[in-house]
């Protein structure tokens, strides 16, 4: 039994805690599912390549202004269980800085199992925190709402500062935000597009989202000439919509086009639509697309490992690798990723 426990140190006091999966998207994770997690009683439920992402935002109530903010990346061993050595390595540096408050040195932050978020994630969970802290938006949010309101001119989207973009993503639900960005979603500027698209997995489109999303979609996949990045990002902002079978349809009609061939598009269906590949048909469209797509045979072992890592995926893999009608080029890349033919006889 553990004498001391990591949930318990971050909770001390009268400290609130907030845990964050921060792996294929930003998403909660409740304290009492963090707490079985970290003494073994579970695996992981999201890992991402083999490690639990966490995000974690620590404040007290009677101090708001002393919020910290912490992100963590610890191995998982081969079932998903968080790795007890990197965890007690932590739960001893916060040992050292509960025994030694006087310190300047803060016990998260240099540490082997620290990691920064990339800038849009990063923008993401800040706007995401000021909701859970109830402070006010940044600077750059009322001029993000005032262009998707049409009162700046197209061009100007140049000026828009990434933390006012995340800011408005995470309070979609706020005035007349989700109406103004449901009528000008398909005039955005690729780029700004790009990225406001990216955000949305973090959060949950309702359904007027998800039907602008879904037809924009639907219409850049008539254009071959479309780039991949811009439908990997807009099937990311599809990817946590509340209507999961209108989501399926498009990846249906994805998985007929040129562009699920695409390296870009192909990691954005594993990472962040992972439990529409739980149907068997799909799963099997996915895995020819994938085999015989730009990624490579590199590309096909590593997306396959990430998303055998999965309980839910492993056995569905596995037997859609045994079916006798899947294509040659999905059983060479089968083959290369095992090192030899798998044997269907079993």
């Amino acid at each position: 039994m553990m004498e001391k426990r990591l949930i318990d140190l971050l909770q001390h006091q009268d400290n609130r805690l907030r845990i964050y999966d921060m792996g294929r998207r930003i998403s909660k994770l409740s304290n009492d599912t963090f707490a079985r997690i970290e003494t073994a009683e579970i695996p992981y439920p999201m890992p991402f390549l083999q490690q639990a992402w966490i995000g974690l935002l620590i404040w007290n109530p009677t101090a708001r202004n002393q919020n910290l903010i912490w992100f963590l990346k610890l191995p998982l061993d081969e079932q998903g269980f968080l790795v007890q050595a990197a965890r007690d390595d932590i739960v001893n540096r916060l040992l050292q800085q509960v025994i030694h408050p006087d310190t300047e040195e803060d016990a998260l932050k240099d540490n082997p199992f620290s990691f920064t978020p990339d800038p849009e994630k990063m923008a993401c969970f800040h706007a995401l925190a000021s909701r859970t802290l109830k402070t006010p938006a940044s600077r750059y949010y009322e001029e993000v709402q005032q262009y998707l309101a049409g009162q700046y001119p197209e061009a100007h989207w140049t000026h828009l500062g990434l933390q006012g973009l995340a800011d408005y993503v995470m309070r979609l639900d706020q005035g007349e935000n989700t109406q103004s960005l449901c009528q000008n979603l398909a005039q955005l500027p690729d780029p700004l597009l790009m990225t406001l698209a990216r955000m949305l997995e973090h959060c949950q489109p309702d359904y007027r989202l998800q039907r602008a999303l879904s037809q924009l979609l639907t219409q850049r996949l008539k254009h071959p000439e479309t780039a991949p990045e811009l439908i990997a990002a807009l099937l990311r902002g599809l990817s946590n919509a509340v209507d999961s079978s209108g989501r399926d349809q498009v990846i249906d009609q994805l998985l007929d086009s040129p562009l699920a061939l695409e390296a870009e598009v192909i990691a954005a269906l594993a990472t962040r639509c992972h439990t529409s590949l739980e149907q068997p048909e799909r799963l099997k469209r996915f895995l020819e697309c994938l085999a015989a797509g730009k990624a490579g045979q590199q590309g096909f072992s590593r997306i396959l490992s990430d998303l055998m890592f999965l309980p839910s995926m492993r056995s569905q893999i596995l037997m859609a690798f045994r079916d006798p009608q899947r294509s040659e080029s999905l059983s060479q890349a089968i083959g290369a990723m095992f090192g030899s033919r798998l044997n269907t006889s079993h």
